[in-house]
This record gives C-alpha cells, sequence and structure tokens, in this order.
C-alpha cells in the first residue's frame, strides 16, 4: 500500500522536483505516449464487416463464436473502427439483449467478444427484474426489433450467495441490497446445502427471470411468431464459457 507522508523538504525543493517530474513526463510524451495516440502494437486487428444476426439462431450462433473467440484468446474486437462510429451516430441495430448481473468479472461484450453497436446490455445485481429493467428490455425488443434476449447468470454469484445466507441466518442486509435478496429468494433450492444450494439457485434464479420476460405478453407475442427466443444462461468463471440453461 503507498503511503503519503509529508516532508521537511523546503519550499523551493519541491517545485524543482515538481519540475523535474514535468520535464520528465514531456520527455515520455515525445515519445508517443501522449494521451489520445495508441501504439500501433496495440491497436485491434482490421475486420471484416460481418452481416448482423436477424433471427434468435443466427444471433445466439454469433454469441456463442464470439464466446469461443474469448475464452481461447482470438478476440477480433470488433466493429471499433471511426468508420463504425460514425455509423451508429445515426442509429443503433442490436442483435441481442443481454440481461446480466452487475459483476465486474462479466462484461457482456467482452465475454461474447462484440463490438459497439451489437449488444444492448441491462445489468442489475442478480438479474434481478423491476419496472426499469423490464422496461430496459422491452424498449430492446419493441422498439430496436431485437430478436434475441439472453438472460446471463454466472458461476459464484454474490447477489444470490447474499440472498441465500439471509434467509439462512435470517439477518436483514443493508441498505437496498434486502431488496435484491428478496427478489431472488423465490429461486432458492431447498433441496441442497451449502455451495451445492448457491450453485442450484443460480440457475434457478436465470430461470425464473427468463420465464418471466417470456410470460410479458408482448414479448409471449413475437416469442410465437417466432421474431424473438429468451435464453436462460450461464457464465463460467473458470473457464469463461457461457453454456444455456434448459
Amino acid at each position: 500500500m503507498t503511503v503519503i507522508r509529508q516532508t521537511d523538504k523546503p519550499v523551493g525543493e519541491s517545485r524543482r522536483t515538481l519540475l523535474r517530474a514535468a520535464v520528465a513526463g514531456g520527455a515520455l510524451a515525445t515519445g508517443g505516449l501522449t494521451l489520445g495516440t495508441v501504439p500501433a502494437s496495440a491497436a485491434p486487428r482490421a475486420v471484416p464487416p460481418r452481416p448482423r444476426p436477424t433471427t434468435p439462431s443466427a444471433a445466439l450462433c454469433e454469441l456463442a463464436d464470439g464466446n469461443r473467440r474469448w475464452r481461447t484468446f482470438h478476440q477480433q474486437h470488433p466493429h471499433e473502427s471511426g468508420a463504425v462510429r460514425e455509423t451508429l451516430v445515426g442509429g443503433q441495430h442490436p442483435f441481442a439483449v443481454i440481461l446480466g448481473c452487475i459483476d465486474s468479472r462479466v462484461p457482456p461484450e467482452l465475454i461474447f467478444d462484440q463490438g459497439l453497436g451489437d449488444l444492448m446490455t441491462v445489468r442489475a445485481a442478480g438479474e434481478v427484474l423491476d419496472e426499469a429493467v423490464l422496461g430496459s428490455v422491452a424498449y430492446g425488443v419493441l422498439e430496436l426489433g431485437t430478436p434475441l434476449v439472453v438472460v446471463l447468470g454466472h458461476q459464484a454469484c454474490g447477489a444470490v450467495s447474499a440472498a441465500v445466507r439471509a434467509e439462512e441466518t435470517g439477518e436483514e442486509l443493508p441498505a437496498h441490497i434486502q431488496y435484491i435478496a428478496d427478489r431472488i429468494r423465490p429461486a432458492i433450492d431447498h433441496s441442497q446445502q451449502g455451495q451445492a444450494r448457491i450453485d442450484s439457485t443460480i440457475d434457478r434464479n436465470v430461470a425464473m427471470v427468463t420465464r418471466r420476460l417470456a410470460e410479458e405478453p408482448d414479448l409471449a407475442a413475437r416469442i410465437t411468431t417466432g421474431a424473438l427466443a429468451v435464453v436462460g444462461a450461464r457464465y463460467e468463471l473458470t473457464s469463461q464459457r457461457v453454456h444455456t440453461l434448459t
């Protein structure tokens, strides 16, 4: 841990120290490390434009391909070019809505190797549904015409763990975290114990949220016609693999 301590150096010497640091920083900037420039070795590889999926099955295949690239360290980092950024100013056409957890280890654009304008991501602890989350998912489907919604749970979910332990101990969670736990509680698997209970509840929670979304009348109507699929999935931190849940 870095500790900042006061010193007894004269003011003049402190100013000289700052000046030397500024000069050194300027020398580094002259060497090509100025803000806004990217070394050639760090620039993403040019990737040919890909057709955007327009059906649920094609969208799911694209996500599976992207996750395969991610976990094998063959990311393409697509749709990041200047031309893409300019095009997106005029509108967006994401091919999937991902409802995922807020966990910092599970960023959808990274684990599916997608770029700007590809995914509409909605994140809430434990994928908990409330009106704002539901409205956000509905917007992606009804207003932007996305053909796929993925409810994405993940291994070692802290929100699910908190909900399970709060029920077991009877403790009241702080602030608004109890609200999250209360929403997850119906999915708790009482047939399991210990870590197995948490792990099973992660899957059951995904299934519960997926079912609720699929039963929404406006979304259900699109599912009936084949224009939309709502799929539950899980990300494994240990293998970086996403797999669908039945």
